[in-house]
Order: C-alpha cells, then sequence, then structure tokens
C-alpha cells in the first residue's frame, strides 16, 4: 500500500531525513508501520518572507519502493540493423540515436565538432585568445550547445513526449538522480561531459556509430530522396532516413539546404543582450537574504513585459552562473549563460530579448528565406565591429543603456574575455534598443531591485532560437519535399533546450520507425 503526501519544510530541515519522514506520517491515514518512503517532488516556495521547500512524499507500507531498469539494460546489439544518418551531436541527436537502440535501428552519427573532452582546448581558445574554431565552439561539438549552457532540464512541452524518461536516461548515465524530483532540474556544465560520454558509450557499445570531426557539405538528392550524405572528405553516408539535428546556429547547413532547392521557411525568433547581476542583490529580491541560507540555492527568475505589444522577456536564466563567448564563425560577438552544478558564482546572468517577427524584419530591408538568419548575422558584426577584434563585449550599465550615455566604468563581470564600454543604444537596431530599454524600466517597476546601475547590460543575445524552420509533416515528421529526410530539434525550429529537443529526437525516430516498417 502507498499513500502520498504533501509537506512543506524549513532549508534548515532539508537534509533532516527523520524530520521529514515524520512529518509525512504525521499526514499519512495509514496506521500500519511504515516500510519504505521516497520524495518524489521538491520545489521552493518563496512567496513568503520566510523561504521554504515543498516536497512530495509517496510512503509505503507493506513494500518496497519499485526499483526500474536501467535504459543499458534493455537495449540490445544494433551492428546488423537498418542504419539511420544521424547530423549533429546535441541534445536531438544523441536521444536519436538512443531510441534507435530501442527501436531496433542502427544510429550512425555525424558530428562536425570533437569529442567532449577535446572540445575543451577549442573553448579555452575562444574565452582565453578569442580563435573561434567554427566547428567546435560553445555551439558545436559533442552536446550540442546544451552541454555548455547550465543544463537546464525544465520545459512547457509535455505533450511532446516522456519528460521522465529523459530524466531516468540521464540519470542511468551519471546525472544526479535530484533531477527526477526537482521542480526545476539543472546538471551543471562541469557534469554534462561525463555524461555525455557515458552516452556515447551506450551508443557504440550497442552497435551504433558516432563519427567526430565530420561535417556534411552536401546531399545527392534524387528527386524527392535523399541517396547520401556526403562529408567534407568525399565520403558517403547512406541510411534508412536521415536526421537533421544541428542546430540553430549551422547557418552553413541552412545555405546548403537553400542551394539544394530543399524547402526552408524563415522564423520569428528573439535578440537582445544578456543582463548579468550580483546574485546576492537577486536572492535579496527573491529570498528577503542577501546572505542566503546554507540550504537554499542560487536564486533565480523569470520576467516578461509588453512594449508596444511585443514580448520582452528573460531566456535562460543562469543563477550563480557565468557568462561566456558564443560565437561560431570568426567577426561575430555572440553571448550566452550557464552554470557549474553547484551554481557558486558570484554573478546572475539571464538572457534579455525581445521577439523579431518576419514582418518587422523584412522592414529592416532583408528580405527572403534566409533573411531571419542574415539579420541576425548583421546584428552580431555590428557589434564586433565595436571592439578591437577580439571576444571582448560591448557593455553598459543597465541605467546608463536605459538613459543613453556611456558608462565611465563597468561593473565586475564573469565574462573571462573582458567587457568594454560601448553605446549599445546605438549599435543595436533602434526598435530592439527601444523595447529592451522600455522593458527593463517596466520590469524593474514589478520586481524591485531589477533595475539597477549593478547590473551589465552585455551584447549580443541573438542564439535565442532558430532563425530558420526546415518544415516537416505534422504527422509523419518527415520534410514535405523529401520522403526521408526529418528536420529535428532547436535547428529545425521544433525545440528550445535540452529536454524539449531531447523529445524531438525521440519522436522523430519512432516516426521513421513506422514509415520504413
Amino acid at each position: 500500500m502507498k499513500e502520498v503526501v504533501d509537506i512543506a519544510i524549513l532549508p534548515a530541515e532539508l537534509n533532516n531525513e527523520d524530520i521529514i519522514l515524520n512529518k509525512a506520517l504525521r499526514k499519512c491515514k495509514c496506521r500500519v508501520n511504515h516500510t519504505d518512503w521516497q520524495i518524489t517532488k521538491r520545489s521552493i516556495d518563496a512567496r513568503q518572507r520566510q523561504p521554504l521547500y515543498r516536497l512530495r512524499i509517496e510512503v509505503y507500507f507493506e513494500e518496497q519502493v519499485p526499483s526500474r531498469a536501467t535504459f543499458q539494460s534493455q537495449v540490445s546489439n544494433v551492428s546488423q540493423k537498418p542504419s539511420v544518418i544521424i547530423i549533429g551531436a546535441g541534445p536531438a541527436g544523441y536521444f536519436a540515436a538512443l531510441e534507435c537502440l530501442s527501436q531496433g535501428l542502427k544510429p550512425i552519427i555525424i558530428e562536425r565538432g570533437k569529442d567532449v573532452r577535446a572540445r575543451r582546448k577549442d573553448l579555452r581558445q575562444i574565452q582565453q585568445f578569442g580563435n573561434v574554431n567554427p566547428d567546435s565552439n560553445y555551439c558545436f561539438g559533442e552536446g550540442g550547445a546544451g552541454t555548455y549552457s547550465d543544463g537546464k532540464l525544465y520545459t512547457r512541452s509535455h505533450k511532446r513526449g516522456n519528460i521522465q524518461s529523459i530524466l531516468e536516461i540521464l540519470v542511468d548515465h551519471g546525472s544526479n538522480p535530484d533531477i527526477l524530483i526537482d521542480a526545476h532540474p539543472h546538471i551543471g556544465s562541469n557534469k554534462l561531459p561525463g555524461i555525455i560520454s557515458n552516452i556515447r558509450e551506450t551508443i557504440e557499445s550497442a552497435g551504433g556509430e558516432v563519427l567526430f570531426d565530420t561535417k556534411i557539405v552536401d546531399f545527392e538528392v534524387d528527386n524527392t530522396t535523399i541517396k547520401s550524405a556526403i562529408d567534407q572528405h568525399g565520403n558517403t553516408h547512406k541510411g534508412q532516413g536521415y536526421i537533421l539535428a544541428t542546430g540553430h546556429s549551422a547557418r552553413d547547413m541552412f545555405r546548403l539546404l537553400f542551394d539544394k532547392n530543399i524547402r526552408l521557411e524563415p522564423k520569428p525568433f528573439a535578440i537582445g543582450v544578456r543582463v548579468e547581476h550580483p546574485q546576492p542583490l537577486i536572492d535579496e529580491i527573491q529570498y528577503n537574504q542577501r546572505n542566503r541560507e546554507e540550504n537554499l540555492p542560487a536564486s533565480s527568475y523569470k520576467v516578461v513585459s509588453q512594449v508596444n505589444e511585443v514580448g520582452v522577456f528573460s531566456f535562460c536564466m543562469c543563477p550563480g552562473g557565468l557568462i561566456v563567448p558564443a560565437a561560431t564563425a570568426k567577426g561575430e560577438i555572440v553571448v550566452n549563460g550557464m552554470s557549474l552544478s553547484k551554481r557558486d558564482s558570484p554573478y546572475a546572468n539571464s538572457g534579455f530579448v525581445t521577439a523579431v517577427s518576419n514582418e518587422e524584419i523584412q522592414t529592416q530591408g532583408y528580405t527572403g528565406v534566409l533573411a531571419n538568419m542574415d539579420y541576425q548575422q548583421h546584428i552580431e558584426s555590428t557589434l564586433f565591429s565595436a571592439g578591437d577584434g577580439s571576444q571582448k563585449a560591448p557593455a553598459l550599465r543597465m541605467t546608463d543603456f536605459v538613459n543613453k550615455q556611456m558608462s565611465k566604468s563597468l561593473p565586475s563581470t564573469s565574462y573571462i574575455p573582458g567587457l568594454f564600454s560601448a553605446p549599445l543604444y546605438d549599435l543595436l537596431p533602434k526598435h530592439i534598443y527601444n523595447r529592451l530599454a522600455q522593458g527593463m524600466v517596466a520590469i524593474g517597476r514589478k520586481m524591485k531591485g531589477f533595475y539597477t546601475s549593478e547590473a551589465n547590460v552585455v551584447g549580443t543575445e541573438s542564439r535565442t532560437s532558430s532563425p530558420i524552420r526546415i518544415p516537416r509533416d505534422q504527422k509523419t515528421l518527415v520534410h514535405p519535399d523529401i520522403t526521408n529526410l526529418y528536420p529535428c530539434g532547436e535547428g529545425a525550429g521544433y525545440a528550445g533546450g535540452i529536454l524539449s529537443a531531447a523529445m524531438d529526437g525521440q519522436r522523430v525516430i519512432r516516426a521513421l520507425k513506422s514509415h520504413i516498417s
């Protein structure tokens, strides 16, 4: 017999199992002795002056917490099964490969970048010396952009798939089991590389293949079918289907598809800046504690406002995090955020962006299928041109950004390449700047302390999502013109984060299996 109860505890009681169990038992209706128990949900309630943890407890009477089989124990060898070509080894690509194992298909993953360990050397090059490797950076390489973006595991896309199964697979490959119960789970960019390596080991040990430093530069297309994918060395790769999971920054892939007359669509996206506050300031706003209690994590926020009926909002908030250079080519400034597992940096950062429509971009003189991508690239290169040719990022104090004045000094920052004071109010397109500035003031009225001179505003946060959509049939998930091409994940315009990309990877493989069965 099992009973489910909800309790609230103080942060200081979080690690005291006796207190937690006794509170749960007092709520139980059953009077026989319990035999086992577990926490199934955990969240922070900071609505009152004293933050609380809210827990959901399953208490078992005369039985034990049920165990489950690991993912690895449920797959068999697929080395002799039909092959599927998966282009891209990010969350969508790797979870598509894992689903291949479950469906009795052999995944062949083709990744332009390096394995997750070797990739670190290229990250150091861009951080320390401003050298951008266009195939191995914060966006490209094993694990994709998700490897170095905090590992947040929260999505609203509950209808897309089984979120719990994704989390369980991550735990099976080394993640902390806490992600199974936390309301807003995250792994941390220092923990993800090991987990990703373990996922690759599962794929390869079951007969799948992973090819690094291999970039698809052409497709052999026969009428409505891809016959093969061709890499930079001239090698051809053939399979039952082709999963395109190249991420939101693979501009060369978008151009290749355009050149091959494979249908694309411009897609609205969001663009703006990254805002960095002192973490104690955000803790004071959210917890009423500038020196937060030991068992409380670095606090986060999610804010949104409307300016002239257009959304202005936070994106990819990283409490206790770092700002990192996310350019994928020379001559551009792109920033993103990440956090380590402990989230113990003294800074909090978040994208602060505004939605940009296809029609609005057309008014700026950009037309055609690739218009949004070209506009995005133009803004990144404009901000880069304001600097010294390195990855130093243009920035202002938030109050100076709003008031259109240069900052005589900038607050300290987590951004290793460094910041320099620059007129972001002139460098950003006027319509984007105006919405961002008005949004900061409006949100500052609702979230007292957010609008402050203590915060840096750093350009450019421009890779929030893909500016291109690769269309696909809603039911079959296949491209409307190419019968064996399955656009997938963020780069195709169908996901927005690790979890939704992973679920999309699973979905396209199930669709492919149904098609070839």
